[in-house]
C-alpha cells in the first residue's frame, strides 16, 4: 500500500451499489431511445464499463480523450482534445460519462463542443462531483457521489497515471518534501 493513498472517500461496494441505481434510472429515462454513451478517457473507463453492464437498455459507446491536468493536481484551465469521437452525434441522445466534475471547466468545454454537433439531447452522468470547487454552473443529470475538496484517486482516477487500479476512491496524500 502506498503512503500516498489517504482516506477512503467511497468504498468499492458503495460504488457498485450506486452505479446500479444510476443505471436503472438511465435505463428508465432512455427506454426506447438511441442512446450513445461517451466515455471521457482515461478516468471514466471503469465507471463506464460497470455502468454499461448494469444498463437494461440498448446503447452504443464511444470515447473522447481530453487533457487539462497533465501530471498536476490542479487543472490548467486549457482543454485539449487528444482523441475525438468516431460516431456522429446528429440526432442522437447522448450521455457524457465522466469520472469527476471538479471546477467544471473541462465539462463546460465538452458540452459546448458536443452541442455544436447537433445531438437530439445531451446530458451528463458523473460518478463524483466536488461542488465546493465548481467555478461554472453545469447541468449534471446523474451524480453518483459528492466528495470533499480532496484530490481523488482510484477506480479510474489517477495521479500522474498511477492508482487507477484501486477498487475504491481515496484521497491523495502527498508529502511536503
Amino acid at each position: 500500500m502506498s503512503e500516498e493513498i489517504g482516506e477512503i472517500l467511497v468504498q468499492a461496494d458503495e460504488l457498485q451499489h450506486r452505479i446500479k441505481q444510476m443505471a436503472d434510472q438511465i435505463a428508465g429515462d432512455y427506454a426506447g431511445k438511441d442512446l450513445l454513451l461517451i466515455g471521457v478517457l482515461k478516468g471514466a473507463f471503469l465507471f463506464l464499463a460497470d455502468l454499461m453492464r448494469h444498463l437494461d437498455t440498448g446503447c452504443e459507446v464511444d470515447f473522447m480523450a481530453v487533457a487539462s491536468y497533465g501530471s498536476s493536481t490542479e487543472s490548467s484551465g486549457v482543454v485539449r482534445i487528444l482523441k475525438d469521437l468516431d460516431a456522429p452525434l446528429e440526432g442522437r441522445d447522448v450521455l457524457i460519462v465522466e469520472d469527476i466534475v471538479d471546477s467544471g471547466l473541462t465539462l463546460q468545454y465538452l458540452l459546448r463542443t458536443l452541442q455544436a454537433r447537433g445531438p437530439a439531447s445531451l446530458e451528463v452522468c458523473a460518478l463524483l462531483t466536488k461542488p465546493s470547487r465548481r467555478t461554472v454552473d453545469l447541468p449534471v443529470r446523474y451524480t453518483g457521489f459528492e466528495i470533499p475538496d480532496k484530490f481523488a484517486i482510484g477506480y479510474g482516477l489517477d495521479y500522474a497515471e498511477r492508482y487507477r487500479n484501486l477498487p475504491y476512491v481515496a484521497a491523495l496524500e502527498l508529502s511536503d518534501d
